[in-house]
């Protein structure tokens, strides 16, 4: 059983030293524990600091390329030289590395595909009100599109098993955290939740500019990923409401009509129309992007036995 631990760092030359020195050195269950430093850009020391400190596993981009790419990129590092279970961390040291153990174990037993800890927002002293109600909030909405029950849906720590990761399929280019639970949901990969405590901040985060900025980046991702899964809840709604819309002003011209021979109400008839066309080509929609989802399943069907083929050579 190998074991990748993976750190996505940007300029994290002050904070790293801890993060490492906090992973355990063994696991129980665990034949090999490997550390692998994702460096996005830096523009300080980063590497020179993990190789200093022992890491042999690293993966640089020459330019910032977001937290989404990072993962991805070393999740295919990490399978590719010959990783059973990925953990996520941060190289801002917010996450209890010691806790790693307690994330991989429910992987290694087999009774769960994907481990998230939940860092009890509501107790983290450094988040302001507003941001843990959003937090409640944001992982509310999570849930609610992919069929779950987590209490902290934006977690970054995290353990995938080799499998899960065959299934999974980063598209989106801010964050990996949400999509993932929102295609494994709907995939039925088993998912478990394992409380933790938070370390103290050491910096503001970098993945975004306020928490409004997070907000947006973060329901756009949702929408994006629900969408995905079940196009037609959308377009069936929109031709719903738009068909009442309809339907309301052309009951009242019919009966001012048949009452009075009023045709003085022409423009509710026009409106109707409008509504008409506008629930009409939200059926069409519905039915192109559900079509659109099935070529999608088969293509991921096709490309988890193509990364099957291709990380299985490695072990």
């Amino acid at each position: 059983m190998k074991v990748f631990v993976q750190i996505p760092c940007l300029n994290e030359e002050d904070t790293l030293p801890a993060v490492l020195a906090s992973i355990p050195k063994q696991i129980d269950g665990v034949d090999e524990l490997e550390i692998l430093v994702i460096d996005d850009g830096s523009s300080d020391r980063t590497v020179q600091v993990a190789r200093e400190l022992g890491v042999r596993h690293v993966v640089r981009h020459s330019r910032n390329m977001g937290l989404a790419r990072s993962f991805r990129d070393g999740v295919d590092y990490a399978l590719s030289h010959g990783a059973d279970v990925v953990v996520n961390t941060d190289g801002d040291n917010q996450y209890p590395q010691d806790r790693i153990p307690d994330l991989v174990r429910p992987v290694i037993e087999g009774v769960a595909d994907i481990v998230i800890a939940d860092r009890q927002t509501a107790t983290i002293a450094h988040f302001s009100p507003f941001k843990k109600v959003m937090q409640r909030f944001g992982s509310a909405v999570v849930n609610r599109a992919a069929d779950t029950r987590l209490p902290d849906a934006a977690s970054g720590f995290r353990a995938y098993s080799r499998a899960s990761l065959y299934r999974l399929n980063i598209v989106t280019e801010f964050s990996y955290c949400m999509e993932t639970i929102i295609q494994a949901g709907h995939k039925r990969l088993r998912i478990v939740s394992v409380p933790v405590t938070t370390n103290a901040k050491t910096r503001e985060s970098r993945l975004f500019k306020n928490i409004f900025h997070h907000m947006a980046k973060s329901g756009s991702a949702i929408v994006r990923s629900y969408l995905m899964f079940k196009p037609y809840a959308i377009f069936a709604t929109l031709a719903v409401v738009f068909g009442a819309l309809a339907l309301i002003p052309m009951v009242r011209f019919l009966i001012l009509w048949a009452l009075h021979g009023d045709a003085g109400n022409v423009q509710s008839l026009i409106f109707a129309a409008i509504m008409s066309v506008a629930a009409l080509l939200s059926v069409a929609l519905g039915v192109l992007s559900d079509l659109q989802r099935t070529n999608r399943v088969l293509l991921e069907d096709q490309l988890e036995r193509i990364k099957q083929i291709q990380y299985d050579r490695t072990r």
